[in-house]
């Protein structure tokens, strides 16, 4: 019984490294770093690339002049291109009435349909002149509405790298990989991704997180694999409602 409680336990408990605000302006000294570190330990992230970035704090970064055939060498070695919203550019305030009751300002949450369909579908374009495929999307500032669950659909792209709970699952026809904490942490169970933004990291961040890489390596695992693990079964729907219920009640009163 214990073997079969363990061999379950490791089949179900994984975490994808999802990294934020790729962009031609971004902290490319500890990118640089983080690329040969995993590629040291054979990991595959999932990158979330801005299409047209327009966000001026970027602006402030080192620009790399050759950032999209560095996009493409990425997806070459089998790391997940995924779209990090369009512009990166704020223009509404959700007033906690985005769907994951995050709260704060968004590109998206807030807009008509024909707004958020016409951002998402500019930056699909921008991959494909780019020749890159996109498969997933995350949006800034964890802020969705319907709309943006139904352009996304409707433009093809039905996996989102957000949400609440413990394994993969699927809603609104959508599949939903979570994202619950803001640090690295390697839970006993469940399969989640990360959220790492390098641009606010230093030294000292980047030796903690090679730290825990070398620790929990034998756990990181690649889109591929969270896709696999989706689970609509009892148990993972009371596990991830119970999970969403609960952050989102403290979301509420935040």
């Amino acid at each position: 019984m214990n073997n079969s409680i363990k061999n379950f336990l490791n089949q179900h408990t994984g975490l994808l490294i999802r990294i934020d605000d790729i962009a031609e302006n971004m902290n490319w000294k500890l990118m640089n770093k983080c690329e040969i570190l995993f590629d040291r330990y054979n990991i595959r992230p999932l990158l979330g690339v801005i299409p047209c970035n327009e966000d001026k704090e970027l602006y402030s970064y080192e620009k790399n002049y050759d950032f999209w055939n560095k996009v493409r060498s990425w997806e070459k070695k089998g790391w997940e291109i995924s779209m990090h919203g369009f512009s990166h550019v704020y223009d509404r305030e959700t007033n906690k009435k985005d769907y994951f009751n995050y709260g704060g300002r968004s590109e998206f949450c807030g807009h008509d349909y024909s707004i958020q369909f016409s951002r998402i579908k500019k930056g699909l374009k921008k991959f494909e002149d780019e020749q890159i495929k996109i498969r997933s999307f995350f949006a800034p500032n964890h802020t969705y509405d319907e709309n943006t669950f139904a352009a996304l659909k409707e433009l093809g792209v039905k996996n989102i790298i957000d949400g609440y709970g413990l394994v993969p699952y699927t809603e609104k026809k959508l599949n939903f990989i979570p994202q619950l904490f803001y640090k690295e942490i390697m839970l006993p169970f469940g399969i989640q991704s990360t959220q790492i933004h390098l641009n606010y990291w230093n030294e000292e961040d980047y030796t903690r997180f090679e730290d825990f890489i070398l620790k929990n390596n034998n756990k990181i695992i690649n889109f591929e694999k969270c896709i696999e693990k989706i689970n609509n079964n009892f148990l993972s729907k009371f596990l991830n409602y119970s999970t969403k219920t609960a952050i989102k009640s403290l979301r509420l009163f935040r």
